[in-house]
């Protein structure tokens, strides 16, 4: 079963690496996996997206969350796994697609077992994870729909290239204080727009938790936040609220993108991109 990292906004550094090749060419586009199981959230979406519908054997039951996926709908009628690996060896998949992130356990037992895995790591960067988009819709025998999303991603990043004005500092902020790291796909599109990352005024270039006290002390022009931090759900957005906090960033200068649309990168990208977009437009100046 896949585990949600703890900072929501570091979701597009572990969707969508592939690490397993299935052949190569024209032989791998016109390959076509008859039952795919997926035991990820994000594999869950990607194979919703470019496979046809009766390819799909399961799905993860997060797929139905909607607090967390953008394919509640899309998923409905589909069958959905318990995550175990023996479950799904008598289900008889011919491909079984899984994370990295909790999920070692499952992909070793599944190839020891002669099953095709496909494990699925972390975005590098935003022309990695088109890279990887093309490789998983070739994978499923539909390269022309890995194409239309690529498509769709360029023209998002076309339509938003340089639109904040002044360059300005901002700071991706998530619950419990966590900062990714500046290389991450979503700081890469911050950049893409104009601003400037915040992570050196801190002394993290690689992410980390950053003090409160240290964001007081340095604050950037703006932060990026998820729609959690509007209101204290837990001790994780309690801070977001702190007097000190709303004083150094106030809530007019904090762009708030909701965190399904960055827990998974692919068919959710287009979507976080304008997303991010309009709160530019509505709040930058």
């Amino acid at each position: 079963m896949p585990q949600l990292h703890p900072g929501r906004f570091s979701k597009w550094m572990w969707p969508i690496c592939i690490a397993l090749a299935l052949g190569g060419g024209a032989a791998e586009a016109q390959h076509r996996p008859r039952r795919v199981v997926s035991l990820n959230l994000c594999t869950d979406e990607m194979l919703l997206a470019f496979a046809d519908r009766e390819q799909i054997a399961s799905l993860t039951h997060l797929i139905r969350d909607p607090s967390i996926s953008i394919m509640v709908e899309q998923s409905q009628g589909i069958p959905v796994n318990d995550g175990r690996a023996e479950t799904i060896l008598f289900n008889g998949p011919d491909l079984v697609m899984v994370g990295t992130y909790g999920q070692h356990y499952q992909a070793a037992l599944l190839k020891a077992q002669g099953l095709e895995v496909l494990t699925l790591g972390a975005w590098t960067s935003l022309k990695d994870g088109q890279d990887q988009i093309r490789t998983m819709a070739r994978a499923l025998g539909h390269p022309e729909r890995g194409e239309a999303l690529i498509s769709e991603i360029e023209a998002a990043l076309q339509r938003t290239k340089n639109i904040v004005p002044g360059k300005p500092s901002i700071l991706v902020y998530d619950r419990g204080g966590w900062v990714s790291s500046a290389g991450s796909p979503l700081n890469e599109l911050l950049v893409h727009m104009g601003f400037e990352l915040h992570h050196g005024s801190l002394g993290l270039p690689y992410g980390g938790v950053a003090r409160l006290e240290s964001i007081i002390t340095s604050p950037p022009d703006y932060l990026l936040v998820d729609e959690d931090a509007r209101t204290t759900v837990d001790n994780g957005t309690a801070l977001f609220s702190h007097p000190a906090l709303v004083n150094a960033v106030p809530f007019a200068r904090r762009l708030v993108v909701p965190s399904k649309l960055t827990i998974c990168g692919g068919p959710s990208t287009p979507a976080a991109i304008e997303a991010l977009a309009a709160e530019v437009r509505a709040k930058v100046r």
